[in-house]
């Protein structure tokens, strides 16, 4: 037993004196960090007296300061020359010229900084700058290091640019053609290369010829591949000095040799230099039989890898490589055909490159047809009255197999839509419309597609840009085609992002609809499978498709149809849904206007103080009380339009008069056809095609602002507009569908706050009339004369205030209904 516990004994003792010298090291390590303290001596050598001023101190620590002083002194160089520039000159920039000859490599890199600023900042005339800086300038530009020289070099070439042509004849001229030489190293002659390519801008033609292109057909000939390289990428810069004569003589010459050059970055930097000088070499240098070579070769290689049958001997590995390339060259050939549209011209679109066009939008890989759809629209605009050629392949890359080409597609699809559709200048209007059969399937098809994949942005991002169709085709298309598929997006959907931009284009599909029943439809869908849904997530959704109804419509429609519906929701069972309620409701109080609101601004209040009376959810609770806050401050905005908040006023007249404007389209359109005789005997396309024309012209006469995501400025409706609201001021003498009726039994629902006991204005009803979109005024009788007895006799806009009637254990309340022959007489 003894010898196990000695032995355990030593073991501890082992790992003691293990974190003793594990300790001594520590100390080992800390004592360089003492001895790199400054002693007494070295802090007294860097101290300078404070007496001194800016100029004498910077001398003394040029003279006798250490290195880092001395750098902190030619980086404050720029500030120095500003103060005083005369002792600056005469004083600090001599003893710099001195100390550059043995800086080190930071100092170097500063001083070339320093200079520069001076240059660009134009503290110095250019005559007092060339004597002070330019010969440091040239002295430190053979430095050894190379970041010092390169340095060095880049403040020298906006130097040439200032600079007089007698000073660079002198000073940088004629010394370059000695740099330049064979015997200098790779490094001078490099440089020489950018010097030049300045220089050509300075001279004249002559000039440039006699002293100046010598010295480039030397460097393009250089026996190092990076001079070659070098020298070939200025020949742009001189080719634009000597013009386009010398340019063909002279530089294209070199630019073929350089382009067959054994060194591969050689011929990459002559194949970049002869796509940039094709903006001086005009294409009306090419004679017709040019042309057609030049063209003739673009169509291969738009065909390249695609024709040929592949080698069964040849190496498997090369000919993955091969098809590498190809595949590369088709996509560049798809990036640059809107280029060949130029270069063809659009009327000869058809003969010369539509079958080409075809070829890259049909390509069997998907990064061509890519790239194709990304320049659909720079397409779509060159071709003007040709666009009725490429609408099939349109159609084809909506329904492209690869969502990533319809992603790409979808950058510029609203642009796209309305030029297809509206066909170009000269195209008959047949061409317009038999479009749009062929564009709703594969728009549908499009959405389709992305809904069953897991990149749900792309889904999004087209859920966004359907909110253009409007402007493309008619109200009937949009409600039988899209809009009954985006409300079962909002109610299905899982995914956050989708379902708020499915509600948000669903809004926008009914600010446009031109048809009074469809549009009451679609509100009492949202109100009863929305806002009243069983599941807590389709009420958030509602909250927020109320967000974007409160955005895209006037303020009186939201408050008729939607107001009472979401304060409804204070009573909902779920926190969450409660909470986002509560963060709504200054923006519900902001839709009230007084003292035609003043029902529902008491209703508004009533639903506060419940909250505040009866939460029992302390997180919902403390939000309420923070909202009450927020909303004691707010004022509640009057009828008529208020200095201060004249902008919004005048926005949301905008949005009544338009909307207005829709019911009055749609009654002058009844009107006409009654007249004509063609309900029951018009044929579906001729009245297809009549509601787009017109559904198109007033979409696109209305703000397109509210189909953007962002507010509207203030817009005037011009004489038309006047001229059809004042012909008809209201439609309301026609009779709600009966299938409405759940709708108005919602409307006709106060919020359940008041089985609290909590007072209530008179009549709250909210029934669908037709005249809807009518907007407010102040005087009741007005509007009495106005509308139908029904609806005066329900709706809570136009109604006094009355006693409020309770009911034991009921959350609905049963107003008291005015009677319709005191309505009449009264009217």
């Amino acid at each position: 037993m003894y010898p196990t516990v000695f032995a355990t004994m030593d073991c501890a003792h082992t790992a003691l004196f293990g974190y003793i010298e594990d300790l001594q090291d520590l100390s080992l390590i800390e004592r360089p960090v003492r001895r790199s303290l400054k002693t007494p001596e070295e802090i007294e050598r860097l101290t300078v007296d404070e007496e001194l001023n800016d100029i004498e101190r910077a001398v003394y620590l040029l003279s006798s300061g250490q290195d880092i002083q001395g750098t902190s002194v030619v980086a404050n160089l720029p500030v120095l020359i500003k103060q005083n520039p005369a002792e600056t000159l005469r004083r600090v920039v001599p003893k710099i010229r001195e100390v550059l000859h043995v800086a080190g490599v930071e100092m170097q890199l500063t001083a070339a900084y320093s200079f520069l600023t001076i240059l660009q900042e134009e503290s110095l005339s250019i005559h007092s700058y060339c004597h002070s800086f330019l010969q440091i300038i040239l002295q430190n530009l053979e430095h050894r290091d190379t970041a010092v020289s390169n340095s060095w070099l880049e403040t020298l070439l906006p130097v040439i640019e200032a600079l007089p042509k007698e000073t660079i004849r002198h000073e940088i001229l004629n010394p370059l053609v000695s740099k330049a030489q064979l015997s200098q190293t790779v490094q001078s002659r490099l440089a020489s290369c950018k010097i030049l390519g300045k220089l050509a801008n300075k001279f004249e033609a002559n000039v440039i010829r006699r002293d100046i292109l010598p010295l480039v057909k030397s460097l393009c000939q250089d026996v190092e591949y990076e001079v070659r390289s070098c020298m070939c990428r200025q020949l742009e810069y001189i080719a634009q000095g000597i013009g386009t004569e010398l340019t063909k003589t002279v530089v294209l010459p070199e630019l073929v040799e350089l382009a067959r050059d054994e060194g591969s970055s050689v011929r990459l930097a002559a194949f970049e230099t002869m796509v940039n000088l094709l903006i001086m070499l005009d294409h009306g240098i090419f004679t017709p039989d040019q042309q057609i070579w030049f063209l003739e070769f673009y169509r291969k290689l738009c065909r390249l890898g695609l024709q040929e049958e592949n080698d069964q001997s040849e190496n498997p590995v090369q000919a993955l490589e091969m098809e590498k390339k190809y595949l590369s060259v088709r996509k560049n050939c798809a990036f640059n055909f809107p280029a060949m549209i130029v270069f063809v011209g659009p009327k000869n679109f058809q003969l010369e490159l539509y079958s080409t066009f075809f070829c890259l939008c049909h390509d069997p890989e998907v990064p061509v047809r890519n790239t194709m759809a990304i320049g659909f629209y720079e397409v779509t605009k060159l071709l003007s009255s040709s666009l009725y050629l490429i609408h099939k392949e349109l159609v084809a890359l909506l329904q492209d197999e690869a969502l990533e080409v319809l992603d790409a597609l979808l950058d510029h699809l609203p642009e796209t839509l309305e030029l297809m559709t509206s066909g170009g200048e000269s195209s008959a209007s047949e061409n317009k419309l038999l479009t749009v059969p062929d564009l709703i399937p594969a728009l549908t098809t499009a959405e389709q597609r992305a809904a069953n994949t897991l990149k749900w942005r792309s889904h999004e991002k087209l859920l966004h840009k359907y909110a253009c169709l409007p402007r493309v085709i008619s109200s009937d298309q949009i409600y039988y085609r899209f809009l009954h598929r985006v409300f079962t997006i909002v109610m299905t959907t899982n995914v956050l992002p989708v379902q708020k931009a499915a509600a948000r284009t669903l809004c926008i599909f009914l600010r446009f609809n031109r048809k009074q029943e469809q549009r009451h439809e679609i509100i009492q869908k949202i109100i009863e499978q929305l806002g009243q849904g069983k599941s807590y997530w389709n009420r958030l959704r509602f909250l927020d498709t109320c967000d974007f109804i409160m955005e895209l419509f006037s303020k009186s429609f939201f408050c008729k149809y939607f107001f009472l519906s979401v304060l409804e929701l204070a009573n909902d069972p779920v926190a969450n849904v409660r909470m986002k309620l509560c963060f709504m409701l200054p923006k519900l109080k902001s839709t009230l206007k007084l003292p035609l609101d003043k029902p529902l601004l008491q209703q508004l209040e009533l639903c506060v103080r419940k909250l505040l009376c009866q939460e029992k959810d302390k997180d919902v609770l403390a939000v309420v009380k923070r909202i009450v806050l927020e909303l004691d401050r707010m004022e509640v905005s009057m009828d008529s339009f208020q200095k201060r908040y004249y902008e919004k006023d005048l926005v949301d007249q905008q949005k009544e008069n338009e909307e207005r404007l829709l019911l009055e389209m749609e009654q002058i359109e009844k009107e006409k056809q009654q007249s004509d005789g063609r309900v029951l005997s018009e044929k579906p396309f001729d009245k297809k095609r009549r509601d787009s024309k017109t559904g198109s012209a007033l979409v696109k006469s209305i703000s397109p602002a509210v189909t953007a995501a962002s507010t509207s400025s203030p817009t005037v409706i011009g004489k038309e507009g006047r001229k059809k609201l004042g012909r008809s001021r209201s439609f309301s003498s026609q009779a709600i569908h009966p299938k409405h009726g759940t709708l108005e039994k919602c409307a006709n629902k106060s919020p359940s706050c008041n089985s609290t006991g909590l007072g209530m204005g008179k009549s709250v009803l909210l029934p669908f009339a037709d005249d809807s979109f009518k907007p407010r005024t102040t005087n009741a009788s007005v509007n009495m004369s106005f509308s139908p007895p029904s609806a005066i006799a329900s709706s809570s806009r136009n109604s006094s205030n009355a006693a409020d009637q309770k009911t034991n254990g009921s959350k609905d309340i049963q107003p008291r209904k005015i009677s319709l022959k005191n309505r009449k007489s009264n009217a």
